[in-house]
């Protein structure tokens, strides 16, 4: 009888242990601060996102017409395009180290003067006509955005594990903003100076120092913990995982496919007689569908897996291709270019979100820098590829060297589900 007594109370006391103490009022004041704070510093970083697509959609809508009127030779009117694509890919390793270093909030900083100078040198370019001093200002500009794609990791950084897909995607939601915003003030200030888009450059200043105003109030942790020396492992092995590997491919190629179309539209639409208000009102519908889904693209991610939010991208972006291809009306243009938007935000939010996956804390400065480097490099090519084909071939033979692209991403993403598949479950 003692004995049993005895399990007993061994039993019970077992049970004290295992209970978990109910939260304090103050550590549920601290829960709830902590959560406010995060959820601060996301509006701001989706309204400085807002201001970044406010700079990229007005140079995306104007600077193929403005280097088309300056360019030396027709073949180089989408250099200025590629010109921002550039800067963002040459200044996207250099921006990822200078935020570890100096934090995030400098860099954003640091960023958003670059803007203020690209638009101001874009707008004496096309004051004393010339072609090369546009492609620098279009450069600085593409300096800026290299920074501001750092919205989405700063988001991903402070938010919880279980929602970092939602952070990346109400951070990116800001862009909606600039997709209607942008075109507007292509179309309103045109010819609102003398010189033909030079008071649309000048914009791009006023956007970059709301955004500036804006970075300034961030309170964003440190991108490496203090004291931390270890830099992890190097970035060819983090590569070689195979997550690691689709993430980048459909980021970079879904980047690259989106841009090429994208940057083609105005003129492939002023070819076939369009008006540049039609132009300008298909790049809104198309920014809207870049950026509209993120509401609701970190929930599907989380409810049916990041890989299928990736194949569904895929899908959007055959059937972006399958309409361009069978009219140039302006219905063809704004629903094709529509799909590519939401195609887009698939495989962009989607990979992102599996690249978080594969790097630890003290990784995260290569990892992101690296990444970013690889998606606007292969923008690059792309935009300056643009130009070219949409002049040189048209806009049906454009949309036929997207196919194989596309094609490649669903076979990666494929071939990782089919991987993932074989693995034992955790």
């Amino acid at each position: 009888m003692k004995a049993e007594l005895k399990r007993e109370d061994e039993k019970h006391a077992r049970a004290r242990r295992l209970v978990v103490p109910a939260p304090t009022p103050e550590a549920s004041a601290m829960s709830e601060a902590v959560t406010a704070r995060i959820k601060r510093n996301i509006g701001l970083l989706a309204g400085c996102q807002a201001l970044l697509l406010c700079n990229g959609v007005t140079l995306i809508a104007v600077n193929g017409l403005a280097g088309a009127k300056l360019a030396p030779t027709p073949t180089l009117a989408t250099l200025t395009v590629t010109g921002y694509v550039i800067g963002t890919a040459l200044m996207a390793l250099p921006a990822s180290w200078f935020m570890k270093r100096h934090g995030r909030r400098a860099g954003f900083i640091a960023g958003a003067l670059l803007g203020i100078l690209g638009g101001i040198t874009c707008a004496t370019a096309v004051a004393i006509n010339s072609f090369w001093l546009l492609c620098l200002g279009t450069l600085c500009a593409g300096s800026y955005n290299a920074f501001g794609q750092q919205y989405r990791f700063a988001a991903a950084d402070m938010a919880p594990t279980d929602w970092k897909s939602k952070a990346i995607s109400w951070t990116l939601a800001g862009g909606i903003v600039g997709g209607f915003i942008g075109p507007w003030a292509g179309k309103i200030t045109r010819d609102l100076w003398a010189v033909e888009f030079a008071a649309t450059y000048a914009s791009l200043s006023a956007f970059a120092v709301v955004a500036l105003l804006i970075a300034s109030r961030l309170r964003v942790p440190a991108m490496v913990d203090a004291g931390q020396q270890d830099s992890g492992r190097p970035l060819a092995e983090i590569a070689r995982q195979p997550a690691f590997m689709v993430a980048v491919l459909a980021a970079a190629l879904g980047y690259g496919t989106m841009n090429l179309l994208m940057a083609a539209t105005p003129l492939a639409m002023d070819i076939c007689g369009l008006p540049f208000g039609d132009a300008a009102f298909v790049l809104q519908w198309h920014v809207l569908g870049m950026y509209g889904p993120s509401f609701v693209t970190g929930s599907l991610i989380k409810r049916f897996g990041v890989l299928n939010i990736l194949a569904a991208g895929v899908l959007l972006m055959a059937a972006c291709i399958g309409l361009a291809l069978s009219g140039v009306t302006l219905m063809h243009f704004w629903w094709a270019l529509f799909l590519l938007g939401v195609g887009w935000n698939f495989l962009y939010i989607g990979g992102t979100t599996l690249l978080t996956e594969t790097y630890t804390s003290a990784e995260r400065a290569k990892v992101q820098g690296s990444n970013d480097f690889t998606v606007f490099g292969v923008q690059a090519v792309s935009s300056l590829a643009a130009g070219a084909l949409v002049l040189g071939g048209g806009w049906h033979t454009l949309n036929l060297y997207a196919i194989p692209v596309v094609l490649l991403i669903a076979f990666a993403v494929l071939a990782l589900k089919r991987h993932r598949g074989r693995l034992p479950p955790a």
